[in-house]
């Protein structure tokens, strides 16, 4: 395989079906936008397997991804299971509506066609952390269990103390002491600690919120073996996502409770058939399911801060 183009000017542009058929002005704009300043090779594929054998003719080139969640999705699942992930450069111009694009507001990437394509080209790369599950699959934003509340309960937008670039003042007070607040401690709203304390809260807002607890839940909760909740003590859900190179897990006592907190390598939860909401996917039913925490795992290129 050849190395990537250090200077990343050459694209490999794979443009999601889906993408075309929902909103194919922005679809369009976002193309235009990147031949006009980079050397670009376009792909129209109509199917799973024309986006493996794209990517994985890629050569030099970096690979742009113009779709929804599901798209970017495939790219990085596919690179992580042929062990290609953390060498392949990647770049995204979200294109649909909320929350299709839910994941896109996690990772820091402009929902907007033109300015998501413009970070393209004038952007910086970074390495994120990511979680792998035991079945070889991949979560990039984060997963609850169980699933609960359907995607029209999907959160809203940031506030406007998140789009000036300051995390909202609860955020700031978020998990496992990711707090924010002035001074040395400032996060802008879509840096690793700030996306992670927003999206841990969303995830555990109470049954007013706009992600309302299930019913109760029996699951044994385990992080890197030790035991955060047990089935004779029902859950009301629980919240991992990728920070710092860890496993941040939370589990949302149904007793309402404070919730427990943990950080760790691995988490494995087990139960009675249950499913889970990963990326804003439901996925399951399973009876036991392993995340590993990757750190940098994956490249991806974000608006300079």
């Amino acid at each position: 395989m050849s190395a990537a183009d250090p200077t990343g000017a050459q694209l490999l542009v794979v443009i999601d079906p889906a993408a075309r058929r929902v909103d194919g002005e922005s679809t369009r704009i976002a193309r235009d936008v990147l031949c006009a300043g980079a050397v670009a090779k376009i792909c129209l594929p109509n199917g799973p397997e024309e986006v493996a054998r794209a990517v994985a003719r890629r050569g030099r080139r970096r690979t742009v991804v113009i779709g929804d969640d599901r798209a970017l999705l495939r790219v990085v699942g596919l690179l992580h299971r042929r062990r290609e992930l953390a060498v392949a450069p990647l770049a995204w111009v979200p294109v649909g509506a909320l929350p299709a694009v839910s994941v896109a507001r996690v990772l820091g990437v402009p929902l907007s066609a033109v300015a998501a394509a413009r970070a393209v080209l004038d952007g910086a790369e970074r390495r994120l952390g990511l979680l792998a599950d035991d079945s070889d699959g991949v979560v990039l934003g984060g997963l609850w269990v169980p699933a609960g509340a359907t995607h029209r309960n999907t959160p809203g937008p940031p506030t406007a103390g998140a789009q000036r670039g300051r995390a909202p003042a609860a955020a700031e007070a978020g998990p496992a002491g990711s707090g924010g607040g002035d001074g040395a401690g400032h996060q802008s709203w879509w840096s690793p600690a700030a996306r992670t304390a927003r999206t841990a809260l969303t995830m555990l807002s109470g049954p007013g919120g706009r992600h309302p607890l299930p019913s109760c839940t029996r699951l044994r909760v385990e992080a890197d073996g030790v035991l955060l909740a047990d089935l004779d003590r029902p859950v009301g859900r629980v919240a991992v996502s990728a920070v710092e190179g860890l496993a941040e897990v939370v589990v949302q006592q149904r007793s309402g409770d404070e919730p427990v907190r943990a950080r760790a390598r691995a988490v494995t939860v087990s139960g009675p058939d249950f499913r889970y909401r990963a990326d804003n996917r439901i996925r399951g039913p399973v009876r036991t399911r392993t995340w590993t925490a990757h750190p940098e795992a994956w490249r991806l290129t974000l608006p300079r801060v």
